[in-house]
């Protein structure tokens, strides 16, 4: 059982919060470019690797700033997506715009910036052409139906809104190849946070059949495979992190089986992966301000669903722990809860951790993705600070809190003087 760490004790999160209030979160620089690597080192058999890092998961410019420096490029879902990235100096093909019913102005930026389009709906071709014109390369999403499990995060393929069906996918690349685009991608992504590694081999064994049939039957050149994201995390303490040199070893033998021996080289693998990237890497750190004894125990944070949404969403695990009484003896058991109203908010439900006092210190572990970017301000609630503990040992805040300035600036209190009610 992997025990679970935040790489600062009790004295050290304590001296931070003289200077950063809790909640917060903080991401570790150091683990974060160690994983990237790992990442990397998995797929280096294959000279045109690239991961582009899900901004989804954790939209800072800092942390993507790091992950450029490691060589990742950016999967874009929206339009200040895009703008991070061109913010931190990515630009053409170190983009991938892949998002579902896209307005205009998204693939208008993205066409300006030279990024590759990841089309999620046949009539999307159409669109693109009327709103930005249709770029020389170009990358559709395949959703494989029944071929493919999905699970609760992502739903089923059959039931979930992404991506072409077999027939709609040979007939988008008709369309484009007839319509002049000269460069091809394909991609999918069905399932999120997997932990079985062999599913991601499955999911390239299918994409390199694809290849091999767009080129015997369309004359299609597909240049580079996108196998998505949805590498798993191990939230539970016994759970098992994805074995990235099998996945990568399994993918390798496919190639060179599927795609090597049919002529089909070079073909460029890409993924998409956020989670796995940063999430073991990021903690909200949150202080415990009451306990409630009714018909169960509740122990009360000062941070809520707003900075972490997962639980209450998914009904997703993650660990915790009380700074300073990591190896007491986890003999509470309790709802730890946050203050919003609904009854929802809920870090942990029935969880047995050591028995906490007011004013302790408690780390969410696992938040460093799909985290702080979920954030929401529901009961007026203020979206908490984020801080990055650098190489060095030092700690520097990459976004500050918000403030109920902030919150109130867009109102507009001007008109409301002239209101009538």
């Amino acid at each position: 059982m992997a025990e679970k760490k935040i790489p600062l004790n009790r004295e050290q999160l304590e001296a931070l919060t003289e200077r950063f209030p809790t909640p917060f979160h903080i991401y570790d620089e150091k683990a974060i470019r160690e994983n990237a690597q790992r990442l990397k080192a998995a797929f280096a058999w294959n000279p045109g690797f690239k991961e582009y890092f899900a901004v989804k998961a954790a939209p800072n410019p800092y942390l993507m700033k790091i992950l450029k420096a490691e060589g990742f490029g950016a999967d874009c879902s929206s339009l200040p997506e895009l703008m991070l990235a061109e913010s931190i100096g990515l630009s053409g093909e170190e983009i991938i715009l892949s998002a579902n019913d896209m307005p205009a102005n998204e693939l208008v930026k993205a066409t300006e910036l030279g990024a590759i389009i990841n089309l999620d709906d046949i009539s999307h071709i159409e669109y693109l052409e009327q709103c930005a014109g249709l770029p020389e390369a170009i990358s559709i999403r395949y959703n494989p139906g029944p071929l493919k499990s999905g699970n609760t995060i992502i739903g089923h393929p059959e039931e979930a809104k992404y991506g072409f069906t077999r027939e709609q996918l040979f007939e988008g690349y008709r369309i484009l190849r007839d319509k002049g685009v000269k460069r091809f991608g394909l991609h999918t992504m069905v399932a999120s946070n997997e932990l079985d590694g062999s599913y991601f081999v499955e999911t390239a064994h299918i994409l390199f059949d694809l290849v091999a049939e767009l080129s015997t039957e369309l004359g299609v050149k597909v240049e580079f495979i996108n196998i998505g994201g949805g590498i798993g995390i191990p939230y539970k303490p016994e759970e098992q992190a994805v074995d990235l040199t099998f996945v990568g070893e399994g993918i390798r033998e496919l190639y060179e089986e599927k795609i090597e021996k049919a002529g089909l080289a070079p073909l460029d693998l890409n993924m998409e992966c956020g989670r796995m990237i940063t999430g073991p890497y990021g903690w909200l750190v949150s202080r415990v301000l009451h306990e409630k004894n009714t018909y169960k125990q509740f122990v009360g944070l000062d941070a809520c669903m707003t900075n972490l949404m997962r639980p209450a969403l998914y009904g997703a695990y993650h660990h915790i722990t009380v700074s300073g009484k990591e190896d007491a003896s986890c003999d509470f058991v309790c709802d730890v809860t946050g203050s919003l109203c609904e009854n929802n908010d809920k870090f942990a439900i029935d969880r047995a951790i050591p028995k906490v006092d007011i004013g302790d210190l408690v780390v969410i572990h696992d938040a460093g993705a799909h985290g702080h970017a979920m954030g929401f301000n529901y009961n007026a609630k203020l979206r908490s600070a984020e801080l990055l503990l650098r190489e060095d040992g030092e700690v520097v805040q990459i976004r500050r809190a918000e403030t109920v300035e902030d919150y109130f600036a867009t109102l507009d209190f001007k008109g409301l003087q002239s209101f009538e009610s």
